[in-house]
This record gives C-alpha cells, structure tokens and sequence, in this order.
C-alpha cells in the first residue's frame, strides 16, 4: 500500500485545520425618524393637510381644539423614514410652545390664502422659529404654506406676498390645496425630510489641520530628551477584546389615529 498524502493534507499539516465561517445575516437598519410641526392659525386647514398627507382623502370637520401626533412611513428619494406630523392646536398664538420647538425637525406655518389674519399670524410663528433655531446646528428647516389655492377668486393673499415673507426668514415657500391634488401635499412633507437631511449633512464639518509654517531655529531651540518606554514581550503582553452592543429597538408599525369628529369623504 502506498503513502500518499494529498495536497489538503499537506496544507492541514502546515497550517492547521480549516475553520469553519458563519455568515451572519446583519437586518435591515431601522427607518430613521423626523419629526415636522405644522403650524399655524384656527381655520388655516393644517389638520386637513395633514390628513391628506397621511390618508389621501379630504376632511371638511375637525375638532379645532385637539392637537395630535400622527406617524406614518414614507420613501423618500429611495430612503425609508418614518415621519412623525405633530397637527398643533394653538390658541393664541406661539405660546407655550417649547413642547413642539425643542422637538421637532422641521417646522410647515400654514396660512390660507383666502385669509389675511391667518397670514399676519404666520409672521409670529416663522420669529418664534427663527429666534429658537437661531445658533442650533442642524437647524430646523421652514416651509412656508399658502393653503386653499381652490379658493382663489376669495383670495386676500398674493403669491408674490407669500413669496416676499419665506425670503425675509431665509424659508422654503408653497402653495397647495388640501382639498384637491394629494401629490402636492406629499410633495410638501417630502421636501420637508430632504430639508432636515440636507441640514445634517450641512452640519457635519470637515476637519482641518493647519500647519505651522513658523520658521524654527534649531539652535534656538531647546534639547531634546529621548525618551524609551519598555515594550511587553509576547509572553506578557495582554489581548482587550472590545465588545460593542447594539440597543435593539422595536419597529415601530405606522400608525395614524384619527381626531374626533372627522368626516372622511
């Protein structure tokens, strides 16, 4: 019988047994969350909006007084985010309003175009936002909203009115119908999310490293002092293993709770 020894074998004898790998499936990352404010006066349409946004139909009768957070899904630009719309229910105005302004990612003032009040009111609303997020990095992008295009013949608002106040506090400016085209409302709120993911990107900076271009006289300069440091041989040198633990978190299923009083048409 003859001795032969295979090429495995030799490379087991060299090297040792072959280990076995396990792959590991790494899950999908969780959706990352914004958080949009709608702001505004009474009757401005912004639950109406937002319902829009969320169920694709019309509502003609809310409670004016219930403020509510509502969650839903989205994709935008091929990026899952989970959009969290916080339907304000102001009475007078910004006040008390530290519960939305230290929470929210972005902030919608709404105002109808068929009512110069509820546009005097947004002015308040966008200094209230501006004075806050003044400083902040990110900062938390505003969109100003005409709303209730289709009452355009009862119009007290001008477009070039709406225009002129979004450029005065540096903000985004649109004009919709909550009532009418449901890709215009969604297109809002998306552009909402591509406003506070810009911001981030925006606040992160790049580190620079300046170089000292100070001429140095070596004869000025004063002795260096070697300094050694014993290194640990292997036999006592010690192998930290760092183990890093990652919080699970539960998806969180997109919910949408309806206010009271909604007539869905």
């Amino acid at each position: 019988m003859r001795n032969h020894t295979s090429a495995s074998s030799r490379m087991s004898l060299m090297f040792g047994k072959a280990r076995t790998c396990n792959i590991v499936t790494v899950p999908e990352h969780e959706p990352s969350e914004c958080n949009i404010v709608i702001l505004g006066a009474m009757g401005s349409g912004k639950s109406a909006l937002t319902v829009k946004f969320l169920t694709k139909r019309f509502i003609s009768e809310y409670d004016p007084n219930l403020e509510d957070t509502y969650s839903s899904e989205e994709v935008v630009d091929q990026q899952s985010v989970l959009v969290k719309v916080m339907d304000t229910a102001d009475q007078d105005g910004p006040l008390n309003c530290e519960r939305y302004l230290s929470w929210a990612n972005a902030f919608i003032v709404v105002y109808s175009i068929d009512n110069r009040n509820s546009f005097e009111a947004c002015q308040q609303y966008l200094e209230t936002v501006s004075l806050y997020s003044k400083g902040l990095q990110p900062e938390a992008p505003v969109i100003l909203l005409g709303n209730k295009v289709d009452m355009e013949r009862y119009r007290q608002v001008s477009k070039a009115d709406g225009a002129a106040l979004a450029s005065r506090f540096g903000c985004l400016f649109f004009e919709v119908s909550a009532c009418l085209d449901f890709l215009s409302v969604q297109h809002i709120f998306h552009e909402a999310v591509r406003e506070v993911r810009r911001e981030t990107e925006r606040s992160i900076r790049p580190l620079f490293i300046s170089e000292d271009k100070s001429a140095i006289s070596l004869s000025s300069a004063p002795p260096l002092t070697a300094c050694y440091k014993e290194l640990p041989t292997p036999a006592t040198a010690k192998l930290v293993t760092v183990k890093s633990s990652r919080a699970q978190s539960k998806r969180r299923a997109p919910t949408l709770t309806l206010l009271k009083g909604f007539k869905i048409f």
